[in-house]
């Protein structure tokens, strides 16, 4: 899709807002608009990554401790785009049945809603794929979403762990029936990659 910097500025810096926070099924906003979902391991920066795409600070709330999100978010940009925070999995500090839980409800979520365009899987390019993303890759196989791996972090990672996540990439999706077939590199610090994750996000509109 062809699309300027100054179109694809325009359009993240237009409103967006808080719509809903899901802890069941049924609190679920309406299915009105094409949705973008975030999801990766806790602490992968993925509140961050978000509010870099936005150009925002504060909309999605931030946090150093593990499992700050423990409902499904909802966001809606200019009316057109609902991106939607996905309760991070793996090392957060909490109990096996809220695990399940929010499992059962990201479940729920990806076989529920049809105008889900693209999840945005977050892998921390420090350490690659760990058996958590595998696992969770596999549900979306299952689901017959498609999603596509952002690593995030970059900023962070040396050269060799950027080269051998994005070796372990290619196995991946030599593996993975639903995986969208590139990856982003991403820094929300130093603004790496954003402009080509607005282009991706922006792209499920249509």
């Amino acid at each position: 899709m062809d699309i300027t910097q100054a179109e694809l500025s325009g359009f993240f810096s237009r409103p967006c807002c808080f719509i809903a926070g899901a802890a069941k099924l049924e609190q679920m906003p309406s299915l009105l608009l094409p949705e973008v979902a975030f999801i990766g391991r806790s602490n992968v920066g993925k509140s961050s990554l978000i509010n870099a795409m936005l150009g925002r600070k504060t909309l999605v709330r931030t946090s150093r401790h593990p499992g700050r999100t423990q409902q499904i978010n909802f966001f809606e940009l200019d009316a057109r785009l609902h991106l939607v925070d996905l309760p991070g999995y793996g090392f957060a500090t909490v109990s096996k049945k809220i695990h399940a839980s929010w499992n059962a409800l990201i479940v729920a979520y990806l076989k529920g809603r049809p105008l889900l365009r693209r999840v945005l899987l977050l892998i921390d390019s420090r350490h690659g794929f760990k058996e958590n993303d595998r696992d969770f890759m596999k549900i979306l196989d299952a689901a017959a979403v498609v999603y596509q791996c952002i690593f995030t972090k970059i900023d962070k990672a040396t050269e060799t762990e950027r080269m051998q996540s994005q070796e372990a990439f290619k196995k991946e999706a030599s593996l993975h029936g639903a995986i969208f077939p590139t990856f982003l590199e991403t820094s929300a610090e130093k603004r790496d990659g954003i402009q080509d994750l607005q282009h991706a996000v922006y792209s499920c509109c249509f």
